[in-house]
């Protein structure tokens, strides 16, 4: 059989921390930022781990298990 080939997209989203972690970066950190308050939008800097539910599609389409 070929190599699987990583989803590029998938790859651009996320990335695996050294203990197999799946992280994100946070939504609504791009635009109409004057309303978002000075902590609410340093809070959005922060990386956080994918849903449960998300975690085997997110692994397939980077290539592991």
């Amino acid at each position: 059989m070929p190599k699987m080939k990583t989803h590029r997209g998938t790859a651009k989203r996320f990335r695996v921390t050294g203990s197999g972690k799946i992280m994100r970066s946070k939504a609504y950190k791009s635009h109409i930022l004057t309303k978002k308050s000075q902590k609410r939008k340093r809070n959005f800097r922060h990386e956080t781990e994918i849903a449960k539910a998300d975690q085997k599609v997110v692994a397939r389409n980077l290539g592991r298990r």
